[in-house]
């Protein structure tokens, strides 16, 4: 693995590399907060338009789902929030999954990925991470404007490299990208495709991107369990998800459907 740290990013080259789209951002770059997510919450109570965007070189209280805390270092991570207000009354369900596809599609277009592991597939897990040769690559944070679940701030945290500060046993679930360049870019490609699936997602909802997540789909008809902080582990066949972004579950001959963000998922051995 490259001891290489990536240069910090640079907004001026973020806004040249979104070319025409750049007018519908408005990138704000950090050395240090809490967390991008509550930044921008703050911010959007304020009133900060769609395409608000805060990205952290080091975050002191990064979270991802279930209060889990994200760890990263400086120049390892790419950590970024992003705030979208749909119209009134527009669904949020499956929104997380709408956001991994597309940063599913945009890491593909860029051919991200270890060099020993060329053309190795990005695959999605239920309900928010990206997954590289079965281990954590990403994740991603949906929260919800309180009073206004039209409002929302979507947290992003993708894997440059491996933080040193790794503890071993998330070390063998993680994988990094290995990217040597400038994050910048990276995020210009994100940032353009979450761009046009979010578009896509406010006019048809997840089910018109059901079919290419579920082409990336990492569990597609596989054995699996499901752990919840409230009940006790259910196995099953994984069956998808619905158009709604429902997991489904297939348990003794019947279909059930998940939707509680208190579910975790892991393939079975």
């Amino acid at each position: 693995m490259s001891a290489a740290v990536a240069p910090p990013l640079n907004l001026a080259a973020l806004v040249q590399a979104l070319g025409s789209q750049a007018c519908r951002f408005d990138a704000d770059w950090l050395a240090e907060c809490d967390s991008t997510n509550a930044v921008l919450l703050a911010r959007a109570e304020a009133g900060a338009p769609a395409g608000a965007v805060v990205i952290a070189t080091k975050q002191t209280a990064g979270r991802g789902r279930r209060g889990r805390a994200w760890i990263s270092a400086p120049g390892d991570s790419l950590t970024f929030s992003l705030l979208w207000r749909f119209v009134p009354g527009t669904a949020p369900a499956g929104l997380s999954l709408a956001v991994g596809l597309a940063l599913a599609q945009a890491l593909e277009k860029v051919g991200a990925g270890p060099p020993r592991n060329q053309g190795a597939a990005i695959r999605l897990k239920w309900p928010n991470d990206l997954l590289l040769e079965g281990r954590k690559l990403g994740g991603i944070l949906v929260e919800l404007l309180p009073g206004a679940p039209h409002v929302a701030v979507i947290g992003i945290g993708l894997n440059l490299r491996l933080p040193a500060v790794l503890p071993d046993d998330l070390r063998a679930r993680s994988a990094a990208l290995d990217y040597p360049g400038d994050p910048g870019g990276l995020l210009a490609v994100i940032l353009t495709e979450l761009l046009v699936v979010l578009e896509n997602f406010a006019r048809d909802g997840f089910a018109g991107l059901r079919a290419a997540w579920l082409a990336r789909h990492a569990f597609a008809d596989a054995p699996i369990q499901l752990l919840s902080d409230f009940a006790a582990p259910r196995a099953g066949i994984c069956r998808g998800v619905a158009a709604d972004g429902a997991l489904l579950l297939e348990v003794a001959g019947q279909l059930e459907r998940v939707l509680s963000g208190e579910v975790s998922l892991r393939g079975m051995p």
